[in-house]
């Protein structure tokens, strides 16, 4: 037996307590060092889906099915709602048949271009008379050509009376009214600056590459000039048409609202690189003519929001970004359904593919698309019965993943993709369920994403603004363009009226502006019904 004396024991405890805190130390060190690393793999998992995945946020069939239990009915889940396919509500798309008439509009200008045999091969060689026609093939085929460019010249006669002339001397002279110009002093013309606004704006073609293509065409038209035409046109026609625009927009009570970054290299107290911001403020479905806005900001304060909002009281859709939070209180902000749903989309694609069928975060995704699909059921119905609906149907829903959510964070890592999903949402969750308060609020504000996403694909494309003038040139021909299409209006023919009627229209009062909104443009500028755009899935 050996014996050891107490200070060796005590010695030995201290040792073997030494031990104890470094194992616990290094458990707790692994611990975190599988946190990160976790963190670092969802991470790699979602750039990589960014760049090279899919943007469809689609639940998968298979997920709905496994957590199918959440909602005890039957008729919960329709596979049909969530088919790659898309399916036109209001009309059955015709089949292409590789025919031209599916192809082009009504009244399109035909040519006509005969073919027929010279006289000396008309003659037959058998018996040597000459053969008649007896029928005839028909090849159609559609033509383009580049965008044309001429000189118009408008020539106003003057005229004198030779009787008044020779009687009294003097001859009474009467000129013909000379037409008032959009631009006077320059050779624009309101065809010419339409067709550029429409390149740069709807297409996305920055001035330089305008410029490279008349050219190569022969027309030596530098994008400075394209510039100050734009410039010019903007300040003086469309900011008036604007500013009334912007005058019925806050006599809205729901409006959406967003914004996304934007750089200008001359921008006073700023460096060229760093970032400016373009606003967006829209009507929602409810309203009678959708109006579409955009305003340029050198930074995203809240005090941006609430200037351009001066004078509306009401609810504004918006995602979670806190400066909308710091508005007055008579705008009411509602979150977006599809900004949550978002967070718990990215914590699957994070997960190992064997793993997200039976995740957390497609569970969460199952209640998102349990509401969107009750909102779907609902589009049909008038305001006041949306309401109850919702009461009814979908608050039981929310109810359910609110409680769910509280019951997962306290057992979920804050830094995973998971738990940012989960805080966010709780975080978010005054504002997510405000849309139950009215039928005419919307569940998501994918209405605002999709409006500003123009605006995004042609940043993409010209880059920047030259100058804070420029910028806030954009946002207001952005603004003219986009409501005009929200209106069903062709954005080239609407601004071709506009620029046509304005400077004839400005000397007659100050109330021209009003005449010249989307919702007065004439017939001519519409859309035929057949090419309109179909409308876009929710989410």
């Amino acid at each position: 037996m050996v014996t050891i004396s107490r200070a060796e024991y005590e010695a030995m405890q201290a040792r073997l307590s030494g031990l104890e805190e470094q194992l616990r130390s290094k458990t707790e060190e692994l611990a975190e060092t599988l946190l990160k690393n976790q963190w670092l793999l969802e991470n790699l998992k979602l750039t990589k889906k960014k760049l090279f995945g899919e943007s469809s946020e689609q639940l998968d069939q298979m997920v709905i099915e496994k957590f199918g239990h959440l909602f005890n009915e039957a008729e919960g889940w329709d596979a049909s709602s969530y088919e790659k396919e898309t399916k036109v509500k209001s009309h059955t798309r015709k089949r292409r048949s590789g025919s031209i008439e599916d192809v082009i509009p009504d009244g399109t200008l035909t040519e006509v271009v005969e073919h027929r045999l010279p006289e000396k091969d008309r003659i037959c060689h058998v018996c040597g008379t000459e053969m008649v026609e007896i029928g005839k093939e028909v090849h159609r085929s559609l033509q383009m050509k580049p965008a044309q460019f001429w000189v118009r010249e408008d020539v106003y006669y003057t005229y004198a009376c030779k009787d008044c002339e020779r009687e009294t001397g003097k001859a009474v002279v009467v000129s013909t009214p000379r037409k008032p110009s959009v631009l006077p002093g320059s050779y624009a013309s309101p065809r010419a600056i339409a067709h550029i606004m429409t390149q740069k704006y709807v297409m996305h073609s920055p001035l330089y590459r305008l410029q490279q293509e008349f050219e190569r065409q022969g027309l030596k038209l530098s994008r400075q000039t394209m510039s100050n035409w734009l410039l010019s046109v903007s300040d003086t026609w469309l900011k008036p048409i604007y500013d009334e625009l912007h005058r019925k927009l806050c006599q809205e009570n729901v409006l959406h609202g967003d914004e996304t970054t934007l750089q200008v290299l001359r921008e006073t107290g700023k460096s060229a690189t760093s970032k400016s911001y373009m606003w967006l403020y829209r009507t929602s479905g409810c309203a009678e003519h959708s109006i579409v806005l955009y305003e340029y900001q050198e930074d995203r304060k809240a005090k941006h929001a609430e200037e351009f909002l001066d004078g509306f009281s009401g609810w504004l859709h918006a995602d979670g970004y806190q400066g909308y939070h710091k508005l007055p209180e008579r705008i009411r902000v509602v979150g977006c359904a599809a900004h949550a749903r978002r967070k718990f989309d990215e914590a699957l694609t994070a997960l190992p593919k064997e793993q997200q069928q039976t995740s957390r975060a497609a569970e969460a995704l199952c209640y998102f698309a349990k509401l969107f699909q009750l909102e779907q059921s609902f589009a049909e119905l008038k305001p006041e019965e949306r309401y109850t609906k919702r009461l009814e149907q979908a608050k039981p829903v929310l109810d359910a993943l609110l409680a769910w959510a509280n019951d997962l964070i306290p057992r979920t890592a804050p830094k995973s993709a998971l738990g940012k999903a989960l805080h966010y949402l709780k975080e978010q969750w005054p504002y997510l369920v405000r849309y139950l308060e009215d039928g005419r609020l919307e569940l998501s504000n994918n209405r605002a994403e999709r409006s500003i996403k123009p605006f995004v694909m042609g940043r993409k494309g010209w880059l920047f603004s030259n100058t804070p003038a420029g910028a806030q040139a954009s946002a207001v021909i952005y603004s003219l363009i986009e409501t005009a299409k929200e209106n069903v209006l062709d954005p080239y023919r609407y601004l071709l009226w506009v620029l046509e009627s304005a400077p004839a229209m400005a000397l007659e009062g100050d109330a021209w502006a009003g005449m010249l909104t989307p919702a007065n443009a004439p017939e001519t500028c519409k859309i035929p019904k057949e090419t309109q755009p179909n409308e876009t899935n929710e989410y």
